[in-house]
């Protein structure tokens, strides 16, 4: 076990990099730079960095559209990542995935999602595969509170339930499905119907990343002993839109004083607070430091050769007759 010091340097270095990050990747993408625009993870950063830390290089993850904090507290680097985003060669998935579907299967990363709840299903299978070859992988699924209604994330708790697999299910709460409230959108509370299907469920405040981390602690050991899926709720607030686009435009749907209120609760500043300002200059210096080489990097990457445009669509080459459109 980690001492109490190491392990709150070790979370706030994580959600900094993830804020740090998202940050310069919001100002990128409202610029133009990063075409298609992100969905930014700013305020979640104590879910992601919580979970994360309690996983091995070996435990798999899928996350969602929101996924670039689930990427990078699996331990991604951030300039592969970038460069993911601005579409060259050097990205994970050499620009083909983007934003909304970074992966990378050596960190254990089986991609982000741009279908809502569709990742469960895919963590369903990949939690099956590890039971049957009795290794001691854990599978966790990251998705929002609007995923809680979709059939499939709903099929993949009564399987993972069924066949007792290795899974932890994280339902990352921050109240809004783009913009429809939880309360207009969610019969009951997320963590109840988790228990519906037979899993132990907890709630946690999301913005207290050593909760997160207590919580998935216990959750996650649960799951390697072969006691089957948990549920955990981190309850949680995204402190810009749902998508970059509506910063450009300068669209809002939620009261400012809401936004305000939930900002006096930054988890970054929180831990920070318990860290001293000597500590925490230091990793914010490292951290910055970082995030320029990535945004060097990845701007100064190549951008794929329109000749390979059909590339990587198949496990395995495929002819291409002239004429013939795939």
């Amino acid at each position: 076990m980690k001492t109490d010091l190491k392990r709150q340097i070790d979370l706030y270095s994580s959600m900094k990099l993830i804020r740090e990050f998202e940050e310069r990747c919001l100002e990128m993408a409202i610029s133009g730079e990063i075409i298609g625009g992100i969905h930014p993870y700013i305020g979640q950063e104590a879910v992601a960095a919580g979970v994360c830390a309690n996983l091995t290089d070996r435990d798999l993850i899928t996350s969602t559209h929101r996924g670039h904090g689930h990427v990078l507290a699996k331990g991604a680097e951030p300039r592969r990542l970038l460069a993911e985003l601005l579409g060259t060669v050097e990205g994970f998935n050499k620009g083909r995935g983007g934003s909304m579907h970074a992966a990378d299967m050596r960190l254990g990363i089986l991609g982000a999602n741009g279908i809502v709840g569709a990742g469960g299903a895919i963590a369903a299978g990949a939690a099956w595969a590890a039971k049957s070859r009795g290794s001691s992988e854990v599978v966790v699924s990251f998705f929002g509170d609007g995923a809680m209604s979709q059939g499939v994330l709903l099929e993949a708790f009564n399987l993972a339930a069924i066949w007792s697999l290795p899974m932890l299910f994280v339902c990352e709460n921050n109240m809004y499905a783009t913009s429809l409230r939880l309360d207009s959108g969610l019969a009951g509370s997320a963590a109840r119907r988790a228990e519906g299907f037979g899993m132990v469920a907890r709630s946690v405040d999301g913005m207290d990343v050593e909760a997160v981390a207590d919580a998935t602690a216990e959750l996650v050991a649960r799951c390697r002993d072969g006691a089957g899926p948990a549920f955990l709720e981190c309850r949680t607030y995204r402190f810009f839109g749902h998508h970059s686009v509506l910063e450009q435009l300068g669209v809002e749907f939620r009261d400012r004083a809401e936004v305000a209120a939930w900002r006096e609760r930054d988890p970054i500043l929180a831990l920070g607070e318990k860290l001293g300002k000597d500590v925490v200059a230091g990793i914010d210096a490292t951290i910055r430091e970082k995030i320029d080489e990535a945004v060097e990097f990845a701007k100064n990457a190549e951008t794929p050769d329109v000749e390979d445009a059909l590339m990587y669509l198949y496990a395995g080459p495929a002819a291409v007759r002239p004429g013939v459109i795939l």
